[in-house]
């Protein structure tokens, strides 16, 4: 019984307009926390490994979610404002593409985090959804956004690769200009790529955690071109981000790499000792903050990319084995974790970036204490 945990009705013809999934009859069982925490105690012992991950997931989640909410929206507020006034010592391009990042961040913790995976914990609290026929609507917006918050980081390595490997393409594309041509182009596409979902999905909430949030025909869930495209969709983001970005940094270290022993040699020549180089400083500066943005990503992105890809495949047909769904609650929880991360990062690897916002977090008690005195 433990392995049939979480299953998918073999009758698909028959199944109701959104995907169920049927979790000991879990679309009619009370799921709030304390029947989630009952549950898992009572039953604890002869539930099989990966059905006690999710139900141990599913328990975190009503904590989780809350509290990422509020640290992600303070947190890509913050980083927005600090880069915004342009004196933690980055070039205009850079900042303009990691206030880019940052807001798409921020339109993903509202859109999917507090408008999405939110209502569908605390369900009972937002019945009301069911009666408002926006759900497709709102896929259109938060799939766009999501694509965003992905491919701006694509971006932002090649601009990087760019301006650190190719520097006669450097003064031309790595320029303030260029950068938000670039953003536009993106978010104009993204927005156009997803207009799709409007049409796959219908206006009513299912208020369940499947791939879909939004109910779906079975004309839908069944056809193998809407699967194909969807299928597609999951390729294009963020499969094929991971390549670039895994690409395009190689190749980017490989250049520094090659670049550094050829100044030292040349500066070791020159000198006859080795002088500090601030531009390998500089490029050293740039690297670190590159390659930790996209390992990041990678990492957080991973388990949903491998989820979603695997269960439209399951569904055209195209593998034996139905992923657990326990995978698809960690995707979701470590993709939205990955929105609130770059505020960290940069505050890590930028010392001025640190300085800012320290200065901002002491303003408020700055000015109690002037009151006060």
């Amino acid at each position: 019984m433990g392995q049939n945990l979480i299953r998918i009705d073999s009758n698909i013809t028959t199944m109701s307009q959104n995907l169920r999934i049927i979790n000991w009859n879990v679309t009619t069982l009370d799921r709030s926390l304390s029947d989630w925490f009952a549950f898992f105690t009572a039953h604890y012992d002869w539930i099989i490994l990966p059905d006690q991950i999710f139900w141990a997931l599913k328990i975190i989640q009503f904590f989780y979610y809350p509290i990422l909410a509020i640290v992600g929206v303070t947190v890509n507020l913050l980083t927005i404002g600090i880069l915004s006034r342009g004196k933690c010592g980055l070039s205009k391009c850079v900042s303009c593409y990691l206030v880019a990042m940052s807001a798409a961040d921020l339109l993903v913790i509202i859109l999917d985090l507090i408008l999405r995976h939110i209502p569908i914990v605390y369900w009972e609290q937002f019945q009301f959804l069911r009666s408002i026929d926006v759900c497709n609507f709102h896929a259109v917006l938060l799939f766009a956004a999501t694509d965003c918050s992905v491919w701006f980081t694509v971006t932002f390595t090649f601009d990087r690769f760019v301006a650190i490997c190719c520097q006669k393409l450097r003064s031309r594309y790595c320029s303030e200009k260029m950068a938000s041509v670039v953003l536009g182009a993106v978010t104009v596409l993204s927005c156009l790529k997803n207009i799709i979902w409007y049409f796959m999905l219908t206006g009513p909430y299912s208020l369940l955690n499947i791939p879909w949030f939004c109910d779906a025909t079975p004309d839908v869930l069944l056809s193998r071109v809407w699967g194909t495209i969807e299928l597609l969709h999951h390729i294009l983001t963020p499969g094929l981000p991971f390549v670039l970005i895994l690409l395009l940094n190689a190749l980017t270290v490989r250049h520094i790499s090659v670049s550094s022993r050829g100044r030292r040699r040349l500066r070791d020549h020159s000198s006859g000792k080795s002088r500090r180089d601030p531009e390998m400083e500089s490029r050293r500066k740039s690297i670190i903050l590159l390659l930790v943005i996209s390992l990041n990503f990678i990492l957080l992105w991973a388990a949903l990319m491998v989820y979603s890809i695997w269960f439209r495949m399951w569904f055209l047909d195209a593998t034996f084995a139905y992923p657990h769904v326990f995978l698809q609650e960690l995707g979701f929880m470590l993709q939205l974790l990955s929105c609130c991360t770059n505020t960290t990062i940069y505050a890590v690897t930028q010392t001025r970036f640190r300085e800012q916002l320290k200065n901002v977090l002491k303003c408020p008690f700055t000015a109690i204490v002037q009151f006060i005195g």
